[in-house]
């Protein structure tokens, strides 16, 4: 359990202790995830976490503490209310309040996230205000599809190549420029190099 002190704000490690010998779970840092950036597992009796090594502080803190919001949930109504239903929001804001300072977050992170609170969501991602805020603190230095302009070229890690076009609700539709097929991308999704129009 020791092992996450490393990856949160100094101030919230006593509070996240309390929780997690209250819930006696076991925290497991994993290598980053494309598609979650954690996740709270019940099986066989016990329960455990897992949280992606690549987060900066203040993102981690958030997301272990979105977890720990369903642990606590799951432990006292099973499976019988919905993940990110009413009382999981009420335990997950209640919770968050316990890091509402700056002592955890720098004011401009605070901002965003004391908005988020009200009616936070399945994944924080979804939030781009709140988003955008966290990704100042990453250590990497990566360009996101959101960065790309409207008609740019731009290039995944795998090398292929794609066109950003227009935002369609949560996610940009980009062609890809070898099959001209049709792709949807969140506006997070990391970009390895973008080729700008001349």
């Amino acid at each position: 359990m020791s092992e996450f002190i490393n990856y949160v704000p100094k101030n919230s490690v006593k509070i996240l202790k309390s929780w997690i010998n209250e819930l006696e779970i076991d925290i497991i840092i994993t290598n980053a995830r494309k598609t979650k950036l954690g996740d709270f597992r019940f099986k066989n009796g016990s329960s455990k976490i897992t949280i992606n090594n690549n987060l900066n502080k203040y993102s981690f803190l958030i997301t272990l503490t979105h977890e720990l919001a369903h642990a606590f949930i799951f432990k006292e109504f099973k499976n019988n209310v919905l993940p990110h239903g009413d009382k999981w929001k009420h335990k997950y804001r209640s919770m968050l309040l316990s890091f509402l300072s700056t002592d955890n977050f720098p004011e401009d992170i605070l901002k965003e996230l004391s908005r988020f609170m009200i009616n936070p969501r399945a994944s924080t991602y979804s939030d781009h205000k709140l988003t955008m805020v966290l990704k100042k603190y990453d250590k990497s230095c990566c360009k996101y599809i959101l960065d790309v302009k409207e008609g740019d070229t731009f290039q995944l890690s795998n090398g292929r190549l794609f066109v950003k076009g227009k935002l369609l609700r949560k996610r940009f539709k980009c062609i890809e420029l070898k099959t001209n097929k049709i792709y949807l991308f969140h506006p997070y999704a990391e970009v390895q190099k973008t080729q700008f129009k001349k």
